[in-house]
């Protein structure tokens, strides 16, 4: 260790929370404490309120101004109860950093004396490791930067799955478990928006509420989940109309989970398309996730489309999952474990004298008895910026998803509840 800079660290959270982001945390400071804080190349580690906010300067704003927060001494209970705390402890933000702003997060730490940045969110939190990296190189201060990944979407590059997706895509499967019993009690039509503008895994994951790998072309004859649609596989409004035609005039009942981000052949959204307004989020992004609109909306076009003549409209009911889905207070227990791991294997590789990284899981082994996973690290340039979507053969057709998807998904989820019905 006696390359490496000494100084102070500092770790930040970003983005959505999760069920197990606080896992990630308490991973990073038990790293540096075992580690550089032990060899005292790190004197005091450092929590940043509200992600970068909380250190770059003159980023005040609705109670929100930068501080830290001194994580250096926290015992293991206290890490413990920590990381089993669902949400951003230290707060998280949606703010995006462009070259301005990574130049006042370098401010920041050159005030603060901060050789190591600790960073856990998805690719827009890489970018901003990326960009404050290469600034710092150019001004010859020595700071490592090293990404923790995390994002319910899954959507990271170079990595098998992300911490916090499956969890989350525990939540769906369990929701869709109940939601289908409750549906085939009464009857009618169902629709689920499950999270997931770009990529579909989280949408997919319902499918795991069948109980079964294989499920049959014929959407009637599958359980539950009927119909899966995810972004990845273009939405056509007449083929969604007689999908779901087929299925409730055989069966009387027809649950769907869609995702938020469903776009048309010409790649546009089709939620935008059905809501009266677009309010946007902090990225210029037309919120979908706050809004029930997208399930309205097709509830809507169901209702007129399978309403015969001077008949009564079939019963359609529409919920929108939403933030439910991140901060589930009973993660999957292997994102718990392995978003702790990540964060520690971030402290490791800066231990090891790594220039800056983007932390990675690796599956090694692929069955629900025998799954393992080892970590790994990827260029920051690699993650930054880029999105991953569901791959070809994890999609069945226009409505479903494949086996091979099921063999990737259920490992992580974890084992589900058996149900009887009379």
């Amino acid at each position: 260790m006696a390359d490496l800079p000494t100084g102070n660290a500092v770790i930040g959270q970003s983005g959505g929370p999760t069920a197990v982001i606080n896992q990630s945390l308490a991973g990073v400071v038990e790293g540096l404490q075992q580690g550089l804080a032990a060899s005292g190349k790190v004197r005091q580690i450092f929590g940043m309120r509200h992600g970068v906010r909380g250190i770059a300067k003159g980023r005040s704003g609705e109670g929100r101004g930068g501080s830290l927060v001194d994580l250096t001494r926290l015992t293991a209970e206290q890490l413990d109860a920590i990381a089993r705390t669902p949400s951003a402890a230290l707060g998280s933000t949606r703010d995006k950093p462009d070259e301005v702003y990574c130049t006042q997060i370098l401010e920041g730490c050159r005030a603060n004396d901060i050789r190591y940045f600790f960073y856990i969110g998805g690719n827009d939190s890489a970018d901003t490791c990326r960009i404050v990296s290469e600034k710092a190189a150019e001004a010859g201060y020595e700071m490592r930067c090293f990404h923790v990944p995390k994002t319910i979407d899954n959507d990271l590059r170079e990595n098998d799955h992300t911490p916090g997706f499956p969890s989350a895509a525990r939540f769906v499967t369990l929701a869709h478990m109940g939601d289908a019993l409750d549906n085939a009690s009464l009857g009618g039509i169902k629709i689920n928006v499950v999270m997931g503008r770009n990529a579909g895994f989280l949408t997919a994951s319902a499918a795991l509420a069948r109980g079964v790998r294989d499920s049959d072309a014929d959407p009637a004859k599958r359980p539950a989940p009927h119909l899966v649609y995810v972004p990845e596989v273009p939405f056509v409004m007449d083929e969604f109309l007689a999908d779901v035609d087929a299925v409730y005039s055989a069966l009387g009942r027809c649950q769907i989970a869609v995702s938020e981000g469903i776009r048309d052949a010409d790649g546009k959204e089709i939620g935008p398309q059905l809501m009266r307004s677009g309010e946007v989020d902090a990225h210029g992004n037309v919120q979908l996730s706050g809004s029930g609109a997208l399930g309205d909306g097709l509830a809507d076009f169901l209702k007129k489309g399978l309403t015969p003549e001077g008949g009564k409209p079939p019963r359609v009911r529409a919920d929108t999952f939403g933030y439910l889905q991140r901060c589930w207070p009973e993660p999957s227990a292997v994102d718990a474990q392995e978003a702790r791991g990540v964060g520690r294997h971030a402290a490791a590789l800066a231990a090891e004298g790594d220039a800056g990284a983007s932390v990675t899981i690796v599956r090694t082994s692929n069955t629900i008895d025998t799954y393992r996973s080892a970590f790994g690290r990827s260029d920051l340039s690699a993650v930054a910026r880029h999105a991953r979507h569901m791959p070809d053969d994890f999609v069945s057709g226009r409505n479903n998803v494949s086996a091979a998807f099921y063999d990737y998904c259920m490992p992580l989820v974890g084992g589900l509840p058996d149900f009887e019905r009379l």
